[in-house]
């Protein structure tokens, strides 16, 4: 039987607050305490001891769903934020933090698969700048020292997919700091989701997923696929780089709240006169957080004993290898002849979120490197029938789909999967594949599969369209719909002093699907700025800048003035 998956290396933490309490006192050595959690047991480690840790239970419980990384934009890809706002802390607190020592020495001319430690193998690659000389890093810095159990989640789960993550920017010579963005976006939790309906490890919106190849279906959804993700995430990231002229800090705010916004601010600097870097840019407060959360994160893993903390070494070699499954496979059946528990494989599989594998594929599976060669023996010695466990039921008189889904404990849905039958019932006589060997899913599972139900109900296939009223042009439509004007004349094929009549359809959106989604924000007015230039910055006219604000066109504007701005979204 194939080894039982290893407990997921933990964050060990070491408290310098009370040695810096007692300075004044003869110190004794200090003992090592050990803490528990649902992790198990870890050792503390005095300051300049090494830590160690304590034996593992044989198998690692489910992690924790509810935790995501602290605030970042729901607009673009990002998670909920479940922790409390590092702006909160005094900044007398925040500067208050140890300067952190010089970074570990890394021994030169290492082949990256010669470290043990993954850990100073990613430290060797860092390229960012540490952002030591801006106050949002320290901030953020000292959420992060303050909250070691957040740590400890994060970094329990990357050990199956940092390997991987690592490998990856390494192979398109990439920063290997972008490999922390995963505890940023979603604390490493594959299953995570954002009220922007962001998903996975790297929270990608559906929009942009398509964008980068995910697909996402009924049976799957490649945002959660580790390997798939990694990938996308690290096309878009590169596309960004690209599109910036080489600034990194550039891109990852990009990858936070959009290119679109980016650049607007960008080309407002550029206007005004202003530097055009990352700290100067007016951006979103969301991503004016999201970037310093890297370079804190950077600055902690770079060096953790400098914080009171230290991390267990994470092994430098893969924990997952990519297995083909000859066609779809009932994912319990999966896991029985791999060896390992359906629990793990859902674990390895997140994209999978039904009981079985997408019948259209992707057709292979993430496995324990010790399991994979095991289960690709089995899988061949299985027919199609049995790799998805089914079997067969005559159909009787008064039976309907959903009473054999009933029977069968099972859904309409999958039987019509099953069956290939989108449309139409059964009739007395059919034969029908029925699932014969269900399992309970995962609570996890069965929350991101009813997120896909739940959001295919009550979709709409029509445009969204504004009927024009008496008096009604393409300016007053704009300015009540938050739609830009010559946005909207071009969508209608016309100019935007073009005549309306009352009962004429204009359409809003070229977009078919998805939800709109308003967000008020409050900017305040810098040196430099006009009308114009701020109108450019959140693609909106003039007219509906002043309208928002009482505003006439002789009305003059004065730095530190707050001006109201309507933002529109689409999400789908």
């Amino acid at each position: 039987m194939p080894a039982k998956r290893r407990l997921p290396h933990s964050l060990l933490v070491g408290s310098l607050l009370a040695l810096a309490a007692c300075a004044h006192a003869p110190q004794r050595p200090a003992e090592p305490k050990v803490l528990n959690s649902s992790l198990g047991s870890f050792v503390v480690a005095p300051p300049g001891e090494t830590p160690i840790t304590a034996p593992a239970p044989a198998v690692a419980p489910a992690a924790d769903t509810t935790d995501t990384a602290p605030a970042t934009a729901a607009a673009a890809s990002v998670a909920d934020a479940a922790a409390p706002d590092p702006a909160a802390v005094p900044a007398e607190t925040a500067a208050a933090e140890p300067a952190p020592a010089p970074g570990p020495t890394q021994v030169a001319g290492l082949d990256p698969a010669q470290y043990a430690d993954l850990f100073d193998r990613l430290r060797a690659g860092f390229r960012l700048e540490d952002g030591s000389d801006h106050h949002a890093v320290d901030q953020e810095l000292h959420w992060y020292v303050s909250n070691p159990d957040y740590l400890q989640r994060a970094f329990g789960r990357a050990d199956v997919s940092l390997y991987h993550i690592v490998t990856e920017l390494e192979r398109r010579g990439m920063p290997l700091e972008l490999a922390l963005l995963p505890v940023v976006e979603s604390a490493f939790e594959p299953y995570a989701y954002s009220r922007a309906r962001a998903s996975g490890l790297w929270q990608f919106i559906p929009g942009t997923g398509s964008k980068y190849g995910l697909k996402q279906d009924w049976w799957y959804d490649g945002r959660r696929d580790i390997v798939e993700s990694t990938r996308a995430a690290l096309d878009y990231l590169q596309a960004l780089h690209d599109e910036f002229d080489g600034d990194w800090l550039l891109a990852i705010a990009a990858y936070n709240c959009g290119e679109a916004l980016v650049e607007r601010a960008v080309e407002m600097n550029r206007a005004a006169g202003r530097p055009v870097n990352f700290w100067d840019l007016w951006l979103p407060k969301e991503t004016r957080a999201y970037v310093p959360k890297l370079l804190a994160m950077r600055r902690l893993v770079l060096d953790p004993e400098a914080y009171g903390l230290a991390f267990s070494p994470i092994p430098n070699h893969a924990y997952f290898a990519r297995v083909p499954t000859q066609g779809q496979v009932n994912l319990r059946i999966a896991a029985e002849i791999a060896g390992i528990s359906p629990e793990e494989l859902y674990e390895l599989n997140p994209a999978f979120h039904r009981w079985a594998t997408d019948p259209a594929g992707p057709h292979y599976m993430l496995l324990p490197v010790s399991s994979a060669d095991t289960f690709s023996e089995n899988i061949t010695q299985l027919s199609a029938d049995q790799r998805l466990g089914v079997a067969h039921y005559t159909v009787h008189r008064g039976d309907s789909l959903a009473t054999v889904a009933l029977k069968f404990h099972t859904s309409v849905n999958v039987l019509r999967e099953l069956n290939d039958m989108p449309v139409g019932g059964i009739a007395v006589g059919d034969d029908l594949r029925v699932p014969g060997a269900m399992t309970d899913l995962p609570a996890k599972v069965i929350l991101a599969a009813a997120r896909v139900d739940g959001h295919g109900r009550g979709r709409t296939t029509r445009a969204h369209v504004q009927v024009v009223r008496r008096g009604d042009s393409l300016w007053t439509i704009a300015r009540r719909t938050g739609v830009n004007v010559n946005t909207l004349a071009v969508m209608n094929g016309m100019q935007p002093g073009d005549p309306l009549r009352a009962g004429q359809r204009i359409k809003l959106s070229t977009d078919t699907g998805g939800r709109v989604h308003r967000r008020h924000i409050e900017y305040t007015v810098r040196e430099g700025d006009t009308p114009s230039l701020i109108a450019r910055l959140f693609q909106c006219s003039v007219p509906q800048l002043l309208a928002w604000n009482g505003l006439s066109a002789r009305s003059h504007l004065h730095a530190g003035q707050k001006l109201h701005i309507h933002l529109t979204a689409r999400h789908g």
